[in-house]
């Protein structure tokens, strides 16, 4: 079964679009579905090919499964948003970290410049 394996050139500006666009549209949600994700990342002009690193950040992980289960695809939900979050946060660690949270939850780490433009909290 093949894997995501196709990365965004700039995650941040990535990540920082499509998590726009999702609040734009849908408001702020712990977790959006991932056919909204699919919208939010088709409108924001990515390639379906790295749309699985807007799933690992803004879908449940249960939701990622299903996706990718039904897709027949393996992807690693917690390392591929431990590798999101590393390189939003200059390269921080998140082992110890619970990588099952939304994206609303993170840890106290200065993110703000990802989502430019709108408030958050």
């Amino acid at each position: 079964m093949p894997a995501c394996h196709l990365k965004p050139d700039d995650k941040k500006a990535f990540i920082g679009k499509v998590g726009s666009d999702l609040v734009r549209t849908h408001g702020k949600q712990h977790y959006y579905k991932p056919n909204d994700i699919r919208r939010s990342a088709d409108r924001c002009g990515y390639p379906v090919d790295i749309h699985c690193w807007a799933y690992c950040i803004f879908s449940s992980p249960e939701d990622f499964k299903a996706l990718h289960d039904a897709a027949g695809e393996i992807c690693d939900y917690a390392a591929m948003k431990a590798e999101v979050l590393a390189d939003l946060a200059a390269g921080a660690s998140f082992s110890v970290f619970d990588l099952d949270l939304s994206w609303l939850e993170w840890p106290d780490i200065d993110l703000s410049s990802i989502f430019d433009g709108f408030d958050l909290f």
